[in-house]
């Protein structure tokens, strides 16, 4: 039984977004110190805004400016900020009912500990210093100790010198992943240039990677046997945008192979050929790099293409 694997994994990319009319005038009114809401047909006020009637699914674009002072609806402590978080000391995360809304905002509070805050307290912004237009002008909420406003949301025109038309929002997640046996079994065999899957004991197929289960009976897998390195491609894609971080010229082929002996396809990158000339059928085998854990890429091996037939279950 080989040790199950297991290794820090981060999957990160940059969201990007356009804004319609009504976020525009949100994000960019935060960036003004300004904070818009929008009223619905039965007089609610909504913040953040939305661009539809979350009732009737009316478009709605009747902005009103609240007051940057509210209450604190609920909460939560966090006492083990991370990494990008709004603050980088102990904070708790609360929802606001701003003065002159009807719905609540969530961000975070400021506060010395989990003791100093209480649903029911008063809070008002306070702003970054330097402003972009997006949610993180608001830097923080922070204790205040002023009554609620009692003048209605006052109508505003949502116009702005220059507005937020777009935003790119990092996206991250961190993790730990832990493969399994079976994986772990797949992993340590390609770190030997062998490449090996998984028989069903019900329906006899072999799955490369293999799970620990046969994604079709839902039984488990324990029997391995030794597949490939030969296979077919049985369909393929080309990638005409460079990704950041990796350095392979555009464009390139990502492609379905199944191995010989094996009843699923995996998914690899082609090289060894101009990518126009990558087509269904083609025989290809592994290239390792020096010192490589796993195959970087698959080449044609030179033998002429498989006929469809042998491969057409796997399409």
């Amino acid at each position: 039984m080989p040790d199950v694997l297991s290794a820090p994994l981060v999957v990160e990319f940059p969201f990007t977004r356009s804004l319609g009319p009504v976020q525009s005038a949100f994000l960019t009114g935060l960036r003004e110190r300004t904070v818009l809401g929008v009223r619905t047909g039965d007089g609610k006020v909504l913040v953040p805004p939305v661009e539809y009637d979350p009732v009737t699914a009316e478009e709605i674009r009747d902005l009103v400016e609240v007051a940057a002072t509210g209450t604190v609806t609920t909460w939560a402590w966090n006492p083990s900020p991370r990494r990008d978080q709004p603050l980088g000391t102990p904070f708790a995360w609360v929802l606001v009912r701003l003065d002159g809304a009807d719905t609540a905002l969530l961000h975070v509070l400021d506060a010395p500990g989990p003791d100093a805050v209480r649903t029911g307290m008063r809070v008002r912004v306070r702003w970054a210093g330097s402003r972009t237009g997006a949610i993180t002008d608001i830097a923080c909420f922070e204790p205040y100790e002023g009554e609620p406003r009692g003048s209605a949301p006052a109508p505003h025109a949502g116009e702005f010198a220059s507005p937020v038309t777009g935003i790119v929002t990092p996206a991250r997640l961190d993790y730990t992943y832990s493969p399994g046996r079976a994986q772990s079994a797949y992993l340590e065999a390609l770190a030997g240039r062998r490449v090996v899957g998984e028989r069903c004991p019900s329906c006899r197929k072999v799955y490369v990677p293999p799970r620990g289960a046969c994604p079709t009976c839902g039984v488990a897998t324990a029997e391995q046997v030794e597949v490939g390195p030969r296979g077919t491609v049985t369909t393929f894609c080309v990638v005409n945008i460079k990704a950041k971080n990796l350095d392979i010229e555009v464009p390139y082929v990502y492609a379905h192979i199944a191995l010989d002996g094996a009843d699923l396809a995996l998914h690899a990158r082609i090289g060894g050929i101009p990518y126009d000339q990558v087509r269904m059928g083609l025989r290809v085998e592994p290239v390792w790099a020096e010192g490589s854990r796993h195959p970087d890429h698959y080449r044609p091996t030179g033998e002429p293409d498989a006929d469809y037939d042998a491969y057409k279950e796997l399409v």
